[in-house]
């Protein structure tokens, strides 16, 4: 992540994600700013699924991202295309 990127981002969806069984978000530049949790900079977000096939899983993890992403928010498209292309 070359660039220097906003931080105080809402992250507003992650509560959809509490009792997933199959979606679980793991906090790494996250910080509480009132009753919300914000970006605070770097690799804000580990966001990992399980599925029947890799491309399920991926399927699952990149609409998970897209859920709880919005505008400013940036992120990798090519995490897992390494596991594809081994299969």
């Amino acid at each position: 992540y070359p660039a220097s990127y906003e931080k105080g981002l809402a992250l507003e969806r992650l509560a959809d994600f509490r009792d997933t069984e199959e979606t679980v978000v793991f906090h790494a530049g996250t910080r509480f700013e009132g009753n919300q949790i914000v970006t605070n900079g770097g690799r804000v977000l580990g966001v990992t699924s399980s599925g029947d096939t890799i491309e399920e899983s991926l399927e699952r993890v990149y609409r998970a991202v897209d859920s709880i992403g919005q505008e400013g928010l940036v992120y990798r498209k090519d995490i897992g295309s390494k596991a594809l292309s081994r299969v």
